[in-house]
């Protein structure tokens, strides 16, 4: 841009004098530089001191804080210590409410169990101490002892003897509460033979009945006393954190009547008023908790810690600075001086380099708008006369050119916008507008860059990103855009529409036999095709394939939208391809949803489509279906859909889980071993177990049950040792296996080829398949049973007799075992056809030499029935629930 004219400069008047050679005079040195380097320097020293001082005082402030703090703490932690010891105590009482006798091995294992000297290393004994009444009065003698080890000398003490611990156990008798002793002399002894300085903690037990209300009900009803001795000191001392004991002197006593010690953190030196002092009132004694901060060390603050340091530096380089202002005064005199010299030089200099800017460069008065001033890339794009031009006419639109007849301020206006040339061809630039005062004149500068083909670009990027490549119809994406608008309108009160979702029948077959350019030419030319027979408002797009959608705005009935569906199929069914001489007849399957009801969500409306769809295929294709809730079918197809959409990606997600179940061997020959069949599970988004009768369906429909096999398979014989808590001890694990992949003749070398891997004994691995797949393949099962037995693996018939057939086929069979159908083994006491069933198939079975098994076991009668006709082993959830094999747990 242009720069202001020379009057605008500074004049030389307003600059330093100049000597002869043109250079500015020294301005003279002030001799007050050294007096304000000088009171610079002391300033800061004493600022940095007083910081300094500050700064340790806080210091020191924090220091006792925190030691406070740890005084709480530590005292807090003695209260939960004698909490946590009432809670053992307690739950000794419970062994004796709970047991009408409780004998010494009772005792022996509820102590081993309990493990109290792990949480309470100071605990000396738990004792149980049992009322008598004798002519001189209510003894109480000790009869249970734990650990007896140390312990023998309390085993039939007279607590009447001790007076202090006689008094906590009448304290806990007519309170119902814990008791707390005075300290004095047990009569354990240490390694030394010295008697043991401790407390006891008290509980009553009384008889059985409601909990006495009263004290002269709880004395009458009293028959003994629960204790547990500590060592005083070590009890009391390891409530305290190592932390507090290397910082504070504590000291605790019992100050209940005359003050007596139980512990001394530092017992050489004495506690005198002491920082921290506070009574504990527990089990009807009142400790007093002294603590005095011990001396420490004085903080050193480092250099690291310290303000002194950078606060000394801060100040010299301060008084630096102060130094060096003088000099940079004289110096930026000189400086400017030069500076003004060039600038008229520079002025040049930018005016050429302005010219040579590939931007649009045009400087007009903010009043009028007239063109002052445009550099060469403005004459080029905009016209040779450009200058003496008004700027609002070189834009085409009515508000930009208002705006610049009388714009707001001195802010910046951006804005893309299709400028006009002197010739009237348009083009669009990125456009940036500011006032500015050159000479004390308010100016309009405009800077552009023209940006046509970059609009250009980015229009075809949109058009590419919601439209099909192919037919130039939406895309999936903008068509659910679009589509979620339209639920959105019907949620706020709009009229109905309706998603149809059309699939053609004979795509297939032309892409087979003409090729996929053929393909994609009747793609093009039934988009077309629907395009005709659709209202302007209504939407049209290609979802994927040979898959289109139509949204029909505002259909307000189902009546309505089946007639524009129907017209729809049958302009297609009308419609003969033709591609080299060839002709093909074309037919469509069409599913519809209506959209009548607020809060319905877009995937589970494309599932509805879906699902109506193939509904119409079903039905025998070329017609139109709309979905219902009430229809069962389409219901139960769409569940088996949904299913099969999550089974494809269930292994990845690890959703699909191994439970096992075991058999319980029913005669003697059978065996001990461990035997348990696989069953799969899957897991839901809410991380329950889903059986599989709810999903194998779907996997059968749809073809995955390969997949979901192969699967079990290679989880189960990878982790073969942890399918069981009997790990290698696990005689036989069961795997089913379904119709398709008995069918897939390479499935059998697969699996041997897995337990060579894995070094799994093919012995320990059965495999099960139902009657029902084995008599519809007999040849091909038998094929694939022979090669699994043949490398070692067992073979087992579920479900037999369920299809009614001949039990000849056996004989054909390369079976080891049978598993008689549940039906039979539920109904067999009750139905003598069912009980023969049950007992031909055992005898059957056992006189090929087949293990038998019966499935669906219920009851202990079933079972004793089952002994009595030699089936081998039992199966049923009221034997053993399944449960997640070990490896999946988590």
């Amino acid at each position: 841009m242009s720069q202001p004219p020379a009057s605008s400069l500074p004049t030389q008047a307003s600059l330093p004098a100049v000597a002869a050679d043109g250079m500015a005079t020294r301005p003279p040195q002030g001799s007050w530089t050294g007096l304000w380097v000088l009171l610079t320097l002391l300033l800061g020293v004493g600022l940095t001191l007083l910081l300094h001082h500050q700064q340790r005082a806080r210091q020191q402030a924090a220091d006792r804080a925190a030691m406070h703090e740890l005084a709480d703490k530590n005292f807090a932690a003695l209260q939960a210590r004698l909490s946590s010891s009432e809670l053992l105590m307690r739950a000794v009482q419970t062994l004796f409410i709970a047991s009408d006798e409780v004998t010494e091995d009772d005792f022996a294992h509820f102590y081993e169990n309990l493990r109290p000297r792990e949480l309470f290393p100071s605990l000396v004994a738990l004792a149980y101490a049992e009322r008598e009444t004798r002519p001189d009065g209510e003894h109480y003698i000790t009869r249970r002892v734990q650990p007896r080890a140390g312990n023998e000398r309390l085993l039939g003490l007279d607590i009447r003897g001790q007076a202090r611990n006689m008094a906590a156990l009448v304290a806990a008798r007519d309170s119902d509460q814990s008791s707390l002793s005075a300290p004095f002399e047990l009569v354990q002894t240490n390694a030394a033979g010295q008697h043991i300085l401790g407390v006891t903690l008290r509980l009553p037990i009384y008889s059985e009945g409601t909990p006495p209300v009263s004290a002269s009900e709880r004395s009458a009803r009293l028959v003994g006393s629960i204790a547990a001795s500590f060592r005083v000191s070590e009890w009391v001392g390891s409530a305290f954190s190592t932390d507090a004991l290397q910082r504070l002197h504590v000291e605790v006593s019992d100050v209940t009547a005359a003050p007596q010690p139980l512990f001394d953190s530092q017992p050489a030196a004495a506690i005198a008023g002491g920082d921290f002092t506070r009574d504990l009132h527990y089990g009807g004694r009142v400790w007093r908790v002294a603590m005095r901060y011990r001396p420490q060390p004085e903080p050193t603050f480092g250099w690291s810690q310290s303000l002194l340091p950078s606060g000394l530096l801060v100040t010299l380089l301060l008084a630096l600075l102060v130094w060096s202002v003088a000099g940079t005064q004289r110096r930026a005199v000189e400086l400017g001086w030069r500076m003004s010299r060039r600038y008229r030089e520079s002025e040049e200099r930018f005016r050429a380099l302005n010219e040579l800017l590939p931007a649009l460069v045009v400087l007009a008065d903010a009043v009028g708008g007239r063109v002052t001033y445009a550099n060469q890339a403005s004459r080029d794009r905009l016209g040779e006369s450009l200058i003496g031009r008004e700027l609002p006419e070189m834009f085409d639109d009515v508000a930009v050119r208002r705006w610049l007849r009388d714009p707001p301020g001195e802010e910046v206006s951006r804005l893309d916008a299709l400028l006009r040339n002197e010739r009237g061809e348009r083009f669009w630039a990125s456009v940036s507008i500011a006032r500015v005062e050159l000479d004390s004149v308010s100016k309009l500068l405009m800077v552009a860059a023209d940006i046509t083909e970059q609009r250009q670009l980015n229009e075809r990027l949109s058009h590419q990103a919601s439209h099909d490549a192919l037919t130039e119809l939406y895309n999936r994406r903008e068509f659910e855009r679009r589509l979620a608008q339209t639920m959105a309108a019907v949620a706020a009160g709009a009229p109905a529409a309706a998603l149809l979702y059309i699939d053609l029948d004979q795509f297939k077959l032309i892409n087979d036999t003409s090729g996929h350019m053929a393909g994609d030419q009747l793609l093009t030319q039934l988009a077309m095709v629907m395009r005709e027979q659709l209202a302007r408002h209504d939407v049209l797009a290609r979802l994927g394939g040979d898959e289109f959608g139509v949204l029909l705005p505002n259909v307000a009935t189902r009546d309505a939208a089946e007639a524009i569906a129907e017209q729809l199929r049958r302009r297609i069914d009308g419609y003969v391809f033709m591609w080299e001489q060839r002709s093909y007849s074309i037919s469509a399957s069409v599913g519809g949803v209506l959209i009548d009801q607020p809060g319905m969500h877009l995937h589970e409306l494309f599932a509805q489509a879906d699902t109506a769809c193939y509904m119409a295929k079903e039905l025998g294709r070329n017609r139109v279906h709309f979905y219902s809730e009430h229809d069962d079918e389409t219901a139960r197809r769409r569940s088996e859909m949904e299913w099969a959409n999550r089974l494809r990606w269930a292994a990845e997600e690890g959703r699909l889980l191994l439970t096992y179940q075991e058999l319980t061997p029913l005669v003697a020959h059978a065996g001990d071993g461990v035997r348990i069949e696989l069953l799969l599970r899957f897991r839901d988004d809410n991380g329950r177990l889903v059986v599989p009768g709810a999903f194998m369906p779907a996997a059968e429909r749809y073809g995955l049950m390969p997949v979901i096999d192969r699967w079990v398979i290679e989880t189960a014989l990878s982790h073969f040792d942890q399918l069981h808590p009997a790990g290698a001890a696990l005689q036989l694990a069961t795997i089913n296996l379904s119709g398709a992949s008995v069918e897939d003749d390479a499935l059998a070398d697969r699996i041997i080829e897995l337990l060579a891997l894995h070094r799994v004994d093919p012995s320990r691995v059965c495999f099960e398949i139902t009657e029902t797949v084995a008599v519809r393949h007999l040849s091909q099962v038998a094929r694939f049973m022979q090669r699994l037995r043949t490398a070692g693996c067992k073979m087992a018939l579920d479900d037999f007799g369920a299809g009614m057939s001949s039990f000849g086929y056996l004989k054909n069979l390369p079976v080891d075992i049978i598993k008689i159908d549940g039906s039979f083994i539920r109904d067999m006491l009750d139905d003598p056809v069912s009980y023969a069933m049950v007992r031909a198939a055992t005898d059957i079975g056992h006189q090929i030499g087949l293990t038998v098994v019966a499935e669906w076991v219920t009851s202990e009668a079933v079972m004793q029935a089952l002994r009595e006709l030699g089936v081998d082993l039992a199966q049923g959830f009221s034997l053993h629930m399944p449960e997640l094999v070990p490896f999946q747990r988590g």
